[in-house]
């Protein structure tokens, strides 16, 4: 979407060197995508295609060259360049030695760097946050510079300021003076509102572009020259990307919620955090026939296509058209596996798996159900044992309960006592479903026969004397915002 709205180039989020060397390549010929998968748990933590691939920079948080130079080689085929982020302050990355540790490690940036560039055919570069002096920076920007990067993306705070602090852009002007590489100014999203204001910004930065955060996440329409879009049109535009190419719910779900900000204290906003999968976060925005439609074409699509599970490890599909249940023996015990993953959404309260499982138990008199789990990299995996008879989910789960819902839904569908859907795609007329969709339903027309505002007062009263606070050219814009969620 950032693509089509006119950007030059998107960074992914940062993504950690091991979880990337241990993830599985996927042609996925039904989506048209490229896919890495996680092993420990199944899901697609990063997906790209050919329209984006000309654009799009892999962002790598590591601390050690070869372990860079392991994942370059996985990505240079699908990406436009290789970044790496030493900027990143978060606990996790200092603790691992990666992000703004490396920023008083020169020796390792230039190792990592270095490895990069002699080793990878795409453009390689790096974004680091200011040192404490002027001087330091500059120091390290020349050792950055002198390991050939193609540019070097610049965050105007330290490591230990945050968003609310000022972003020192004429010290990035300074250190855009003295390099001969490309700079990049970063961390202006409070001081752009505007198409206009990108400019601005990188004029004052003295850079020879800008990347944006924030401000293209609240609404990546600021990017056209043209102006803004109404955010009702960029939600709906960016929810058929999620359905098109099947986009996980958790993340489609945390992009939506950047977009709303305020507008999550509406009738509409509230009735998407109730929210548990991605067809119901459609149905709200008025996309799911589209959804249903889409899906269709593309389980057809899979169909055609003879798709082989490795390692017991795949991205969940969205129905077990393609997925097989394979039977084996290990030192006397029949275990019986497929790969499938509990999502709450999918399920009415009456027809969970286990309590599907214990019914039949109880009425055929079985021997069970005995449940065993195990814990890999703070993931669950979980079998059940039903008249000797082991079943369990080679995906593993982020809970112990999950996991047993997952173990449950094998043996019902090795069993025959489910549908073949069962479990991979909403159930038709589930609680949270239609509950979503009646409240937002009653709720509105109830709003429309009396008028009834639904920000509370004390809140719609700070919200707009913020919004007094804003240019013109703003405000019109979070009015019309606010009336097509009323």
């Amino acid at each position: 979407m950032a693509v089509d709205y006119g950007a030059d180039l998107i960074y992914t989020e940062e993504t950690i060197d091991f979880k990337m060397i241990r993830s599985i390549r996927r042609d996925n010929e039904a989506l048209g995508t490229v896919d890495f998968i996680d092993k420990s748990d199944g899901t697609v933590f990063f997906r790209t295609c050919d329209k984006e691939r000309n654009k799009v920079v892999f962002q790598l948080g590591t601390s050690n060259a070869q372990r860079a130079l392991q994942v370059g080689k996985l990505v240079e085929p699908y990406v436009a360049g290789l970044d790496v982020n030493m900027g990143c302050p978060k606990e996790f990355s200092i603790k691992g030695g990666m992000g703004a540790a490396l920023l008083t490690q020169p020796e390792k940036v230039k190792s990592i760097l270095t490895t990069l560039v002699q080793g990878l055919s795409i453009p390689v570069t790096c974004k680091i946050r200011l040192l404490p002096t002027l001087e330091d920076t500059i120091k390290l920007c020349k050792i950055i510079e002198e390991c050939q990067v193609a540019a070097i993306a610049i965050h105007g705070r330290t490591r230990v300021e945050r968003p609310n602090h000022p972003n020192h852009n004429d010290m990035i002007k300074e250190i855009a003076q003295v390099l001969t590489i490309p700079v990049i100014a970063n961390g202006g999203s409070k001081e752009i509102s505007c198409y206009e204001d990108i400019d601005k910004f990188r004029n004052e930065c003295g850079a020879a572009s800008v990347m944006l955060g924030r401000s293209a996440m609240w609404n990546c329409s600021i990017l056209r020259p043209e102006g803004y879009l109404p955010l009702e049109t960029v939600i709906e535009t960016y929810l058929r990307y999620c359905i098109q190419y099947d986009n996980p719910f958790t993340y489609s779900k945390y992009a939506v919620q950047n977009m709303l900000r305020e507008l999550q204290d509406t009738i509409r906003g509230k009735a998407f955090l109730e929210t548990q999968t991605l067809q119901e976060i459609c149905a709200i925005w008025g996309l799911d026939d589209f959804f249903k439609s889409e899906l269709t074409r593309q389980n057809q699509a899979r169909k055609s296509i003879n798709f082989e599970v490795k390692n017991g490890k795949t991205a969940l599909p969205p129905s077990a058209d393609h997925v097989k249940i394979e039977k084996r023996e290990e030192d006397g015990q029949i275990i019986v596996e497929m790969p499938i993953q509990f999502i709450r959404g999918n399920f009415n309260n009456a027809d969970l798996p286990k309590m599907l499982l214990n019914t039949h138990i109880f009425r055929n008199e079985l021997d069970g159900p005995h449940y065993s789990h195990s814990v890999v990299d703070k993931f669950f995996s979980a079998s059940v044992i039903v008249d000797g008879v082991k079943y369990a989910s080679t995906l593993r789960e982020k809970s112990k309960r999950y996991s047993e819902q997952g173990a449950a839904t094998v043996c019902l569908h090795a069993l025959e006592l489910v549908d073949k859907t069962y479990g991979f795609s909403p159930a038709e007329g589930a609680r949270k479903y239609q509950h979503i969709l009646n409240t937002y339903a009653n709720v509105k027309r109830q709003s429309n026969e009396s008028n009834i505002q639904d920000v509370k007062v004390e809140k719609e009263a700070d919200w707009k004397k913020r919004k007094v606070e804003t240019s013109n050219v703003k405000q019109t814009n979070e009015v019309s915002q606010e009336e097509n969620y009323r």
